[in-house]
């Protein structure tokens, strides 16, 4: 019924764990892993999983054409070869809970919908990782709406390519990955796609379905996100200007905390007196950089991330302004780095 398939490109570290909950996946009647030339070890353990996974097919890209972003012609290559029903896009580095295809089977009957997407839960590790994945997820909270991207009758479309089933009748209709094959966020494009064609998307974040590691070192963390940000964010340098602006208070903050200094400066001059002046100035600035915490911590709560990751608020905020930044910079000014490759800057 179902073909899952995995694009893999140096993912060493987490391929097996990927594949063998996939085939632990009852409704999967095979997987396509789409070895994008790596490098690393991921090719031999492939080799390995194969031996004793007999649904287990492996394919080999040889190189990428002009105009494709790899992950796109990769799985491209996969859905090309698929028999299945439904076709199953998912990440070498997520791991899908016992069920989970079957619930995906199961939301497209009840909803109606011929792309399922799952947002999965996220396995943080280092500092790096706690201190800003979970503010990028709340701040796209705040421009994602589920409600609106499930709703046929707007125009709002949305998925995640670590958990993508569509049926593969509507996937070949709409002109498959080929459609979308220079776009660095596939996902959100072909679900654009999708919607645009008249048919509906479920769109949600589960727990216990599915879940990933996406990023072990800051390299990878920071490759990522400037990726992908400054398109999430809608493309334009207006709003990513906009990003910065509403998710950087703790330049309010900091400008608060140097108060007290400036009032001494000031009371040298006679302004004012800097004793009583810059205490008022900076217990404000407490209590202003307490409530930015609060608001953070409702948002933790809200978004399912344990609310003690308050505590990296300030780094978080700070990485994530620069991450959008830098975004911005390498989309429109330089160039995307992503898995050894480079994507000039203008690529969709």
């Amino acid at each position: 019924m179902v073909s899952a398939i995995i694009p893999a490109r140096n993912e060493e570290s987490s391929v097996a764990r990927a594949v063998e909950s996939v085939a632990a996946q009852a409704e999967v009647s095979e997987i396509i892993v789409v070895d994008d030339e790596s490098t690393d070890a991921t090719s031999a353990i492939l080799a390995g999983l194969a031996s004793r996974i007999p649904k287990l097919k492996i394919l080999r890209t040889g190189g990428l054409p002009p105009g494709w972003v790899g992950k796109s012609y990769a799985v491209s290559l996969g859905a090309a070869a698929a028999s299945g029903e439904w076709l199953l896009f998912t990440d070498a580095d997520t791991y899908h809970y016992l069920g989970s295809t079957r619930r995906a089977l199961t939301d497209a009957v009840d909803h109606d919908a011929v792309m399922v997407s799952y947002s999965p839960e996220q396995e943080l590790g280092s500092f790096w990782e706690r201190a800003l994945i979970p503010m990028v997820y709340c701040r796209l909270a705040e421009k994602f709406s589920f409600s609106r991207v499930n709703d046929p009758s707007l125009p709002d479309a949305a998925a995640n390519g670590q958990f993508l089933m569509i049926l593969r009748d509507v996937y070949q209709r709409i002109g498959g990955h080929a459609a979308v094959s220079g776009e660095i966020l596939e996902d959100v494009a072909l679900a654009r796609r999708v919607k645009l064609a008249g048919y509906r998307i479920y769109f949600t974040a589960p727990i216990g379905i599915v879940r990933t590691r996406m990023y072990r070192t800051f390299r990878d963390l920071w490759q990522g996100w400037t990726k992908n940000l400054y398109a999430l964010l809608g493309g334009t340098g207006g709003r990513a200007l906009l990003e910065v602006l509403s998710s950087a208070p703790w330049l309010e903050g900091t400008a608060l905390i140097l108060a007290p200094f400036l009032a001494f400066a000031a009371a040298r001059r006679g302004a004012f007196h800097w004793v009583t002046e810059s205490r008022y100035l900076f217990l404000y600035a407490l209590a202003f950089l307490a409530g930015r915490h609060f608001r953070y911590g409702v948002s933790l709560y809200r978004n399912l991330y344990p609310v003690r990751y308050i505590e990296y608020y300030v780094p978080g905020v700070a990485l994530y302004a620069a991450a959008v930044v830098a975004s911005w910079w390498k989309s429109t000014r330089g160039a995307v780095v992503w898995k050894g490759r480079e994507y000039p800057a203008g690529t969709s």
